[in-house]
């Protein structure tokens, strides 16, 4: 993958709250706008697949569609292909830490939104802020919906 790539990780503490609780919150992605203001709208495709309609502080949305890839309760690991105005992996790993869980994700992407490629090179620092803004509402909304 070339221009307009980007690459993000993050990690979420989750006090309180099993592993297991999080893990089927978090692959559960149809019971995602219950939790994640910035996920409007998420549309079943079949089994193992959902397209999802994203819309942070920008004015755009995005488009994306999640094809499970693996998913094992018992590591705590999941991986799901993107594809739409995203391209690429996203990755989750749960597990123990202390009283809570330790979410990370990580995303590897290609940008194939013409309004994501066209301005990538001056609003990249917009375009990550955006990116880190939307997923600390999905923390807060993750840790609120589990509390």
């Amino acid at each position: 993958m070339t221009g307009a790539r980007y690459r993000f990780r993050s990690t979420w503490l989750l006090p309180g709250t099993a592993p297991e609780r999080v893990f089927g919150v978090v692959t559960d992605l149809a019971g995602y706008p219950r939790w994640w203001s910035d996920v409007r709208v998420v549309r079943r495709v079949d089994d193992d697949t959902a397209e999802l309609i994203c819309r942070s502080r920008l004015p755009f949305r995005i488009t994306v569609r999640m094809h499970r890839d693996h998913q094992d309760e018992r590591t705590g690991l999941m991986r799901v292909r993107l594809s739409g105005d995203l391209d690429g992996v996203l990755a989750g790993a749960v597990r123990a830490a202390g009283a809570g869980t330790l979410l990370e994700i990580t995303q590897d992407v290609q940008a194939r939104k013409e309004l994501l490629r066209r301005f990538d090179t001056v609003a990249r620092p917009l375009f990550r802020a955006n990116h880190a803004l939307m997923m600390r509402r999905g923390h807060r909304g993750l840790s609120s919906y589990l509390a």
